[in-house]
């Protein structure tokens, strides 16, 4: 029986397997789809299927730069003991150096793409996941590129827990480095205030206002509290103008300043923020466990 493209995406849709190992199954099984699944199974290639819908939450940041571009990813694990993996670490490494090559615009894209050894990133991914044996995604990456006055900054905390990639405009390797440190441990939102939307500041004004007038302060002194309030706002939230973690003494603004440079961007990834981790009862992993379910 002839393979169909619509067979071999059904079957890719039922376990998660890649293209050519559906393929290679379909044609093993004359075409036969519930033995071409069994097929998958049999051989460890189904696996990653079977855990599509636990929680990937754990994981590792890593960066990875040369002259030209940067690019700092997030993948993800179901647990921070296989984060902790050289079988992990390895493949967020291939990643990281895929994508600085080859340079998909998507997460999407970059699931299509070939890498060295022939197979796709996604075929990648799940091939690690027969091995590792937990879900293993790839969350989401930048890149960035630089010109040849403008400076690579990178730090991992923890090892990776957390990941920050800077660019200067300017300056060295060590002032970049030491204001990615800064940026890991205060979490800026933005590099300086023309960034913040007007409507966030707005709103902002609007909850400092009420609680001044809360507070009973007289409405001809509360706007000079707000406009203060205001000012504390931006350091809490604009890189530059907050007091330097390495001498508080000093502002971001100040230290990258006495170096000749100027901070043009930076991005910050914490891994699983923003992703709801499943709280499971943990009597019920053991018995899960025990059964041997999955």
């Amino acid at each position: 029986m002839a393979v169909t493209a619509q067979m071999v995406k059904e079957l890719r849709e039922r376990t998660g397997a890649g293209m050519m190992d559906c393929k290679k199954a379909l044609t093993h099984t004359d075409g036969d789809m519930e033995k071409a699944i069994d097929y998958l199974r049999e051989n460890g290639i189904a696996k990653a299927a079977k855990k599509a819908d636990r929680v990937a939450a754990e994981g590792l940041t890593y960066i990875l730069s040369n002259d030209q571009a940067a690019v700092i990813l997030e993948v993800n694990s179901e647990t921070d003991f296989v984060a902790k993996n050289d079988h992990f670490k390895t493949l967020i490494q291939n990643l990281a150096k895929h994508i600085l090559t080859e340079k998909p615009n998507t997460v999407e894209a970059a699931a299509k793409q070939k890498m060295e050894s022939g197979e796709t990133v996604a075929e990648y991914i799940n091939n690690a996941i027969s091995t590792i044996g937990e879900k293993i995604s790839l969350r989401r990456f930048t890149l960035v590129e630089k010109s040849a006055n403008e400076t690579f900054g990178t730090y991992l905390h923890m090892g990776g827990r957390i990941g920050v990639l800077t660019v200067l405009e300017g300056g060295t390797e060590e002032v970049a480095k030491d204001v990615a440190m800064h940026i890991a441990a205060v979490n800026p939102k933005y590099v300086s205030r023309d960034q913040v939307q007007a409507d966030e500041i707005e709103r902002e004004r609007e909850v400092l206002t009420q609680q001044a007038l809360n507070e009973g302060k007289p409405e001809n002194i509360v706007e000079k509290m707000v406009t203060g309030r205001i000012n504390k706002f931006y350091e809490e939230i604009c890189l530059i103008e907050q007091a330097f973690v390495k001498n508080p003494d000093e502002k971001v603004g100040q230290v990258v300043s006495k170096a000749g440079a100027t901070v043009k961007m930076f991005v910050r990834y914490e891994v699983g923020e923003g992703i709801e981790k499943r709280q499971d009862n943990f009597a019920e992993e053991v018995m899960n466990q025990v059964r041997g379910n999955e």
